[in-house]
């Protein structure tokens, strides 16, 4: 939910919203994830498959316009960082921004570690785009052993085409794709353990 990806977030956006707000009032973990490339992957020879795909100029430049997180998605960083830091304190000290600069949220990041410290069992995701970063991390969660959902009107890609067939293909082979009434529904009947949100 970065600036580069606005146009694609108009139904997603407040349904991310949301569904953090539910997340924060449960005390259940939220953690967001932000992409971008350090100056390193743009040396070459160019080893990120990333930038090798989108080449230079299309990739997001960490510490670019960009690269900063949506003005609303901004503030639920600061209520999640004080919920953090009020009720978690020695968790505050790694933040609730995952750094990633693949598809994978879980590749070299140490997000996996991160989970199993908190004890959770479950990934609730939600986010841009669709059959790029969410697909890709929803795999990643279902291949560690996470139960995972992906959260169909709060996932948007770049064009509703792609969107409908990421969730398609992973319904048919990972997990539940259900839309943002139905993860409080589910959550609030208090039987579903515990989980997580990323953005």
């Amino acid at each position: 939910m970065q600036n580069h990806f606005t146009s694609m977030t108009k139904t997603a956006l407040p349904n991310i919203v949301k569904l953090t707000r539910f997340f924060n009032k449960h005390s259940q973990p939220v953690l967001f994830t932000q992409h971008g490339h350090p100056p390193a992957d743009f040396e070459e020879p160019i080893t990120n498959q990333l930038v090798r795909k989108w080449g230079i100029s299309g990739s997001i430049h960490t510490g670019s316009e960009d690269w900063e997180l949506m003005p609303q998605i901004q503030e639920l960083v600061k209520v999640e960082e004080k919920r953090v830091a009020e009720e978690e304190g020695e968790r505050a000290k790694d933040g609730v921004i995952v750094p990633k600069n693949t598809y994978d949220a879980f590749l070299h990041t140490g997000l996996e570690e991160r989970l199993r410290g908190m004890g959770v069992e479950r990934v609730v995701i939600c986010g841009v785009m669709t059959d790029c970063c969410c697909d890709t991390s929803g795999r990643s969660a279902f291949n560690r052993g996470f139960e995972t959902w992906l959260v169909s009107d709060a996932m948007g890609s770049v064009v509703k085409r792609q969107h409908e067939a990421g969730l398609k293909g992973w319904g048919f082979g990972f997990g539940d794709v259900i839309a943002t009434e139905e993860v409080i529904e589910r959550l609030s009947e208090g039987s579903c353990g515990k989980g997580f949100g990323a953005s």
